[in-house]
C-alpha cells in the first residue's frame, strides 16, 4: 500500500527540499551582495532575513519549483528506466537542469531583468541549481528505496 504513494511523497519532499534550500541560498546571496557594498549585516539580521524570506519568498519560489519538478522527475524516471541505473544522479541532474530552464523562462517573461536576484551571477545560479539537485536526489532516494517495512 505504501509503495503506491511513494512517488507523491517523494515529489512533495523534493519540492519542499529544493524550495527551502533555494530560498535560503537566494537570501544569503542577496545579503552577500549588500555586504560587498559595505553594509554591515549581523548574524541576527541574517537569521531574521532568512526567516522573513522563508515566509515571503518561499510560496512564489515553491510554485515555480513544483511546476518544474512535475516535468523533471517523470523525465528523469524515464531516463533511469531506459538506462537501468543511476537514478540518484539522473534525478539530481534533471532537477538542476529543470530549474535552469525554469529560471530562463521566468526571467524571459518577468518585467525586471531577473526575478531571483541570486541568479544574476553564475555562482548564484549554480547554487540555486544545486539546491534543486538536492531535491531531485532526495526524490530518487525516496522513490527508489524499498520500503517493505512500512507496508500496511
Amino acid at each position: 500500500m505504501m509503495n503506491r504513494w511513494l512517488p507523491l511523497v517523494a515529489y512533495i519532499a523534493a519540492v519542499l527540499d529544493a524550495t527551502l534550500l533555494g530560498s535560503i541560498v537566494q537570501t544569503q546571496f542577496n545579503l552577500a551582495a549588500l555586504s560587498a557594498l559595505g553594509v554591515e549585516i549581523s548574524f541576527a539580521t541574517r537569521l531574521a532575513t532568512t526567516g522573513h524570506d522563508l515566509l515571503g519568498f518561499t510560496p512564489l519560489y515553491g510554485s515555480l519549483v513544483a511546476i518544474m519538478m512535475l516535468g523533471a522527475m517523470p523525465a528523469a524516471t524515464l531516463v533511469t528506466r531506459w538506462l537501468g541505473s543511476g537514478a540518484w544522479l539522473i534525478h539530481a541532474l534533471s532537477a538542476a537542469l529543470g530549474l535552469w530552464v525554469m529560471l530562463w523562462i521566468v526571467d524571459t517573461l518577468a518585467p525586471m531583468p531577473t526575478l531571483i536576484a541570486a541568479t544574476r551571477s553564475l555562482e548564484g545560479t549554480l547554487a540555486m541549481m544545486a539546491s534543486a539537485a538536492l531535491g531531485g536526489w532526495g526524490y530518487a532516494i525516496l522513490a527508489y528505496t524499498k520500503w517493505d517495512g512500512f507496508s500496511a
